[in-house]
């Protein structure tokens, strides 16, 4: 065990868990005031739900013995994290840090990746429902994936017995362009043509992001832990860190200008939330690269997502499906173009020591490249339709039009982000109201004086 790498882990593990919160700001601030807390809700929600899966089973599912050629580890192997909480001279590790650490570095990394699915049904699901599905879609999709990707095992004669995609077939992912960014981004294509359209979309201005400064927030934020994200995912404070670090400083800066770029060629006008979306896309691209690129192709892929993100977000209006925070665009798009640029621009001197078709490589690694990101985008996709479309069945997944018309904090959760008017709550009901009743005195509880 070295306690440098351990302490860089543990304190990326940190990093990626500020990034949910981080999220919550970005896509808080991109909703309408009534559904802020709704959508901030979302991301902590799942940051319960899918930490309390990880220890049941979860990072057994993802880590354990692998049980289906390449496809799934065992459930059962470390149950409860069992095997893996020594912490003696026989501690078990995972490189040179101590299994445990690898355990709250993965943990983390499931849980943005549910959290990001729920930026396309702003303003119009169900709470509940919501949860449901995470905890059904991070079992049935994420878990097995991530098993996929991020499992490089072998047994006790030295053969390999991790992932088909990351081990088997030598595709390279850092950091979850495949298992995080298209994972996430084909799941919430399928709920979006669940849950159908927001009422007004594409005309009603109250859509539109109801405060920039908790977009920025949240952006920055996101690709401060993203720094944990990918250098991070070094699993030592090394060498191969510091290419990771300096990649993902690199692309989202040239992302920013990127989509800034398009947007006053296309609208006359660069705006903040061009400045923050911009950057994400340029993260998004250089998750799975940034390990395999030179900083000089990290700029020119940056620059791609940059621009090519931008253009993709305002797709979903031609194509008429309602992704309401451009999680499509942003996420599935960054992520498959980073996935494939890898094919291309590969450096064999890079850590990754990948050999792309610019350098003399051929089709091989652009050929792995498609076949990891092609398959994971169905899968994600197939299984986050049957599964949303079961839950919009049976218990319902959208909330109803009254609901939606008030606003999805007060209908789902009865509190309110802001209050304008100093209004004393107990003297009427906004939920017997939307209802169509009239409510004469206030629950004990809606008697309070707002501040």
């Amino acid at each position: 065990m070295n306690t440098g790498d351990t302490a860089w882990v543990l304190v990326s593990a940190a990093l990626v868990l500020l990034m949910t919160p981080g999220l919550a700001f970005f896509y808080g601030g991109m909703t309408r005031a009534k559904g802020v807390l709704n959508m901030m809700m979302m991301s902590f929600g799942t940051i319960a739900v899918v930490g309390v899966l990880w220890v049941l089973f979860g990072y057994s599912a993802a880590f354990g013995n692998d049980i289906g050629g390449g496809l799934l580890g065992n459930p059962l192997a470390k149950l409860g994290l069992r095997g893996v909480l020594d912490t003696g001279d026989g501690a078990p590790l995972v490189g040179t840090i101590p299994e445990v650490a690898f355990v709250g570095f993965q943990a983390v990394f499931a849980i943005i990746t549910v959290a990001l699915i729920t930026g396309a049904i702003a303003d119009r699901a169900k709470f509940g429902a919501w949860m449901v599905f995470a905890a059904i879609w991070v079992t049935l999709v994420y878990f097995p994936v991530a098993h996929w990707v991020f499992a490089f095992t072998k047994d006790a004669a030295g053969n390999p017995t991790g992932g088909w995609i990351g081990q088997g077939m030598g595709a390279i992912d850092f950091a979850g362009g495949t298992a995080v960014h298209i994972n996430a981004g084909a799941a919430a294509l399928a709920l979006a043509l669940i849950l159908g359209k927001r009422k007004g979309f594409g005309k009603d201005p109250s859509h539109r992001p109801h405060n920039m400064p908790f977009v920025m927030l949240g952006a920055g934020l996101l690709w401060f832990g993203w720094f944990g994200f990918n250098a991070g995912s070094a699993l030592g404070a090394n060498a191969v860190a510091g290419y990771a670090w300096i990649n993902t400083l690199a692309a989202p800066c040239a992302a920013i200008l990127g989509w800034l770029l398009v947007e006053k060629l296309r609208d006359g006008h660069a705006t903040s939330l061009g400045a923050a979306s911009g950057a994400v896309a340029g993260l998004v691209a250089i998750t799975p690269a940034c390990s395999a690129l030179t900083p000089l192709w990290s700029l020119v892929l940056g620059l791609l997502a940059g621009a090519v993100c931008a253009v993709a977000v305002g797709l979903k209006y031609r194509l008429g499906f309602d992704d309401s925070l451009d999680v499509v665009g942003v996420h599935l798009v960054g992520g498959i173009l980073g996935t494939l640029f890898i094919g291309l621009a590969a450096d064999p001197n890079s850590p990754a020591a990948g050999q792309g078709l610019f350098y003399g490589g051929g089709l091989a690694l652009l050929g792995k490249q498609s076949l990891a990101a092609f398959a994971v985008m169905t899968y994600s996709f197939v299984i986050a339709y049957v599964v949303g479309w079961i839950i919009n069945k049976t218990i319902g997944f959208r909330i109803s039009s009254a609901h939606e018309a008030a606003g999805i904090d007060i209908s789902v959760h009865a509190e309110s982000a802001y209050d304008f008017g100093g209004r004393v709550s107990g003297s009427f009901s906004p939920l017997a109201e939307i209802d169509g009743h009239h409510q004469g005195t206030a629950a004990p509880h809606e008697a309070k004086v707002d501040a």
